[in-house]
């Protein structure tokens, strides 16, 4: 299964009448966080793909602009502390980052237990069903050690580091961390899970085994 993920800046190529014949082969949607919802909307009606998302520390609790006023991208499913499943694809997601100020989408790292805690009973039951827990980790924020840096609002999510090793999905895809250089790493190996930076946009195949 294709996926395309995007986090943090809008992305001109996209955000244009090319998006379909450039991605025409994806088959799920899946937003990271800190981008507007009328741009999730945008690439979500141009693909006809289903549209996953958690929210970033710079996403607002009401958006406006000239076509309205949004508290989500209409369409798209809210990952926050939520297992789904579409066409045997299993994903899970975390929204935000560390608290560093006031504001909406920041948590403290028990915060982000908490939230993990909450996916625990769903994963269960995937592998009771489907025989595995997760294919994809949808957060905001990177794990703890990957892809992270060393200021507070950028550091990595102890709890997320500690799901990937005990549940071994395919994918965790993260936004939040923003790419400068052409040297930065964007993809890191933790296990068997392909960790993911999807800054602007990545486009990856994840395979889903057959029961």
């Amino acid at each position: 299964m294709r996926i395309l993920s995007l986090s943090d800046t809008v992305v001109s190529s996209l955000y244009s009448p090319l998006l379909r014949s450039r991605h025409e082969k994806v088959d799920v949607i899946v937003g990271c966080g800190d981008l507007p919802y009328h741009y999730l909307e945008y690439v979500f009606n141009g693909l006809a793909a289903p549209l996953y998302y958690v929210r970033g520390n710079h996403d607002k609790i009401i958006e406006y602009s000239s076509a309205g006023q949004r508290s989500e991208p209409h369409g798209g499913i809210d990952l926050h502390c939520r297992v789904a499943r579409y066409n045997g694809l299993l994903l899970a997601g975390v929204e935000g980052c560390l608290r560093y100020r006031p504001g909406p989408f920041q948590y403290t790292q028990a915060e982000m237990w908490w939230h993990v805690a909450r996916l625990v009973p769903g994963l269960l039951r995937n592998r009771l069903l489907y025989g595995r827990y997760l294919d994809v980790f949808v957060t905001h924020a990177p794990p703890t050690g990957i892809h992270a840096a060393d200021d507070l609002p950028h550091r990595g999510i102890d709890a997320f580091r500690w799901l990937v090793k005990v549940f071994r999905p395919a994918l965790h895809l993260h936004g939040h961390i923003h790419v400068y250089y052409p040297w930065q790493v964007m993809e890191t190996m933790d296990g068997l899970t392909r960790v993911i930076n999807s800054y602007g946009w990545q486009e990856t195949v994840v395979e889903i085994p057959v029961r």
